[in-house]
């Protein structure tokens, strides 16, 4: 994104109310041979007119700018990706994996029909989305079901939550998700829609360019945030997805990857490509700050930034797939939070492999107090 974003600002029409005003006062003076003093009722109506000018040249601006993929947004931003061929990803539904329980078993196949609705006990439902079969003798069967509201709302129910049968089904005693409901996701929002929209012309060439391949991957969700797409072989496509907020990818995310990579029309042939979350690097923060003591009435909001600027760079840190470990940064934030002075003991400087990420474990800042400058 840096291409677009690197250009210079432009203004399609100039907008400068009060050149506005002084040339409609300027034009008027010419034509009617008058001297329009301030307070003259004409010049106060040419000023209201001014103002109605300058209104409509922010509205050509803004229009004029819909047209351009930096300032576009909403429908129409829309309307650029559809041009792309790259549509807006809506909104999908969170999955997870019910076992429905037999109260005995049964001599005969008992059948858990599609569409069957489990839910947590709130407004949220839950439906099998595959069709599920009790073989004879087995207490018990594992079914995908799909949330019927699409969005994260569906996120994040813990094994056992999800526990309420509301279409009942004969012999079933008790159900209960045995993983955590994940991979909802709101609809794509705009930053990364155009990002897409942005890198959209990689996947026309079928040679497997890297570009393509992170095209391609981020149709899965719009949750990913970063992509690394490397050969580690001769033939071999090795795919790394990072999702939002440095957050690693579920399973079901890597698999929606591989999908979307490995369909016909966008593989090469001889490629064989594989989905890997990022491999984590563990550090620890082991800092002590100080706060110059000209400064000691904002010592207690300093310390406040502080601590914001040390989760700032914790962010910061995991937000990228073979970001080196840097303590630079760590000291640049701390001290434009208003301190004075830091000693940083951990992290070192540490050189992070292409495939990994580096997020923080353990995090122990201390103030050390006032200190003259």
């Amino acid at each position: 994104m840096n291409g677009i974003f690197d250009l210079q600002d432009i203004k399609f029409v100039p907008v400068e109310p009060e050149k506005i005003k002084t040339d409609l006062v300027t034009v008027y003076e010419a034509v009617s041979g008058q001297k329009l003093y301030p307070g003259d009722p004409v010049r106060l109506f040419l000023y209201s007119v001014g103002d109605m000018i300058v209104q409509q040249r922010i509205l050509i601006n803004h229009a004029a700018k819909m047209n351009l993929l930096r300032y576009a947004s909403g429908d129409f931003l829309d309307q650029l990706g559809a041009y792309m061929e790259t549509p807006r990803l809506p909104a999908t539904p969170s999955m997870t994996t019910v076992r429905f329980h037999l109260s005995a078993p049964r001599p005969e196949v008992v059948l858990i029909p599609a569409g069957t609705r489990v839910s947590p006990g709130n407004d949220l439902f839950f439906a099998v989305a595959a069709v599920g079969e009790i073989k004879p003798g087995e207490l018990h069967v594992d079914v995908p079901v799909k949330c019927l509201t699409a969005g994260v709302v569906g996120n994040g129910y813990i094994p056992g939550q999800i526990n309420i049968l509301v279409d009942p089904l004969p012999f079933i005693s008790n159900v209960a998700n045995t993983t955590e409901s994940n991979g909802g996701a709101d609809e794509e929002a705009d930053d990364p829609y155009r990002e897409r929209i942005y890198i959209s012309p990689e996947r026309f060439s079928v040679a497997g360019p890297t570009g393509a391949y992170e095209y391609w991957a981020r149709t899965a969700s719009k949750d990913i945030m970063n992509v690394l797409v490397w050969s580690p072989n001769p033939g071999e496509v090795e795919i790394r997805v990072l999702m939002v907020g440095g957050e690693l990818p579920a399973q079901e995310v890597l698999d929606a990857v591989k999908a979307a990579c490995n369909a016909e029309t966008v593989r090469p042939l001889t490629d064989l490509v594989t989905v890997k979350a990022p491999n984590v690097v563990k550090y620890d923060i082991d800092l002590t700050y100080w706060i110059d003591s000209a400064n000691a009435t904002e010592a207690t909001t300093i310390q406040t930034n502080v601590q914001r600027a040390i989760g700032a760079y914790v962010s910061w840190q995991k937000s990228k797939i073979g970001r080196d470990i840097n303590p630079s940064e760590l000291t640049r934030l701390i001290m434009n939070a208003g301190a004075r002075r830091v000693a940083i003991v951990s992290p070192t400087f540490t050189v992070v492999a292409p495939t990994d990420v580096a997020i923080a474990g353990t995090i122990t800042a201390n103030y050390g107090g006032l200190e003259n400058d």
